[in-house]
C-alpha cells in the first residue's frame, strides 16, 4: 500500500488524480518490472520510490501536456521499459494503445504486464524507421510519443511520419530542449508538423528534475523519402550534415 500511497500522492503534485485501483496496477507493474529486470536490462532505476517518480509520474506529465481524444490510437516509439505508454493505458483504458521496439524481448515483457494488470495494447517488432514505411503504420496515429530515445533532428524522422494528418506528436525530454528544438526546426517543418508549443514540468524527487515535452501538429504529409534506412538516419540526423544544406 505504501507504493500506491506514494503515486497517488506524487502524481497529484502534477494534477492528475490516480485511483486505488490504478495505483494497484501501477504496483503490479513496478514488481513485474523490477523482478524481470534482475536477468534482463529493462531499467538502471532499481529503488522502487525513485522508479514511482522517474518512471511512473514522469510519464503522467504527457496527459497534461496534450488533450487525448477519447478513443485515440496512441503509439509509444521505442517504448522499452513501457514508458510513456503503458502508464497512459491505465489512466485512460479508452485509448487504442500500440508500443513499438526493435527488441522482442521487451514487448515479450509488455504482453506479460498487460495481462497481470488487465489492459490491452498492441505489441509491435520492428524499428521505427521500417514501421515509418509500413503502409498499415504510416500517417495512421491520433498521438505518436517517445521518451528519452534520440535527439530531436533523429526522433523527428522516426516519429513524424506516423502522425496522422491534424495528429500530434509529443517528444518526452529533458533538460536543453530549447537547443534541440532550434536546430530541428528545418526537420520538423520538412517532414510535416508544426511546432505547437513546449510543456515544462518539475519533478516531484529530490533532485526537482526539470522534463519538458515539445508538442507538434501534422500539417503536411510526410515525404514518400522519409523515414530513410536506419544507418541514415542516426549517421546524418536531418539537416545537421552537410549532405543535406
Amino acid at each position: 500500500m505504501e507504493i500506491q500511497n506514494e503515486l497517488i500522492a506524487l502524481a497529484k503534485e502534477i494534477g492528475v488524480k490516480v485511483t486505488p485501483a490504478q495505483a494497484a496496477q501501477f504496483e503490479t507493474y513496478l514488481g513485474l518490472l523490477l523482478e524481470r529486470n534482475e536477468v534482463m536490462n529493462l531499467t538502471a532505476i532499481t529503488d522502487p520510490h525513485e522508479a514511482v517518480v522517474k518512471h511512473f509520474v514522469d510519464s503522467l506529465t504527457l496527459l497534461k501536456a496534450v488533450e487525448i481524444k477519447k478513443g485515440a490510437k496512441l503509439i509509444d516509439v521505442g517504448t522499452g521499459a513501457g514508458f510513456p505508454g503503458l502508464p497512459v493505458k491505465i489512466m485512460r483504458p479508452d485509448i487504442e494503445l500500440t508500443l513499438l521496439d526493435s527488441l522482442n524481448k521487451r514487448l515479450v515483457f509488455l504482453q506479460d504486464v498487460c495481462k497481470a494488470i488487465g489492459v490491452e495494447a498492441t505489441c509491435i517488432h520492428k524499428r521505427a524507421e521500417e514501421a515509418g514505411r509500413d503502409v498499415k503504420l504510416r500517417e495512421s496515429f491520433d498521438v505518436v510519443t517517445a521518451r528519452a530515445v534520440a535527439n530531436m533532428n533523429t526522433l523527428a524522422e522516426y516519429c513524424i511520419p506516423l502522425v496522422k494528418m491534424k495528429g500530434i506528436f509529443a517528444a518526452m525530454k529533458g533538460p536543453g530542449l530549447a537547443e534541440e528544438m532550434a536546430l530541428a526546426k528545418r526537420a520538423v517543418s520538412t517532414l510535416g508538423c508544426k511546432i505547437v508549443k513546449n510543456v515544462p514540468f518539475t519533478l516531484p524527487d529530490a533532485e526537482h528534475s526539470e522534463r519538458n515535452i515539445a508538442v507538434m501538429q501534422k500539417i503536411a504529409f510526410t515525404p514518400k523519402t522519409y523515414p530513410r534506412h536506419g544507418g541514415t538516419i542516426t549517421k546524418k540526423p536531418l539537416f545537421l550534415e552537410k549532405e543535406d544544406k
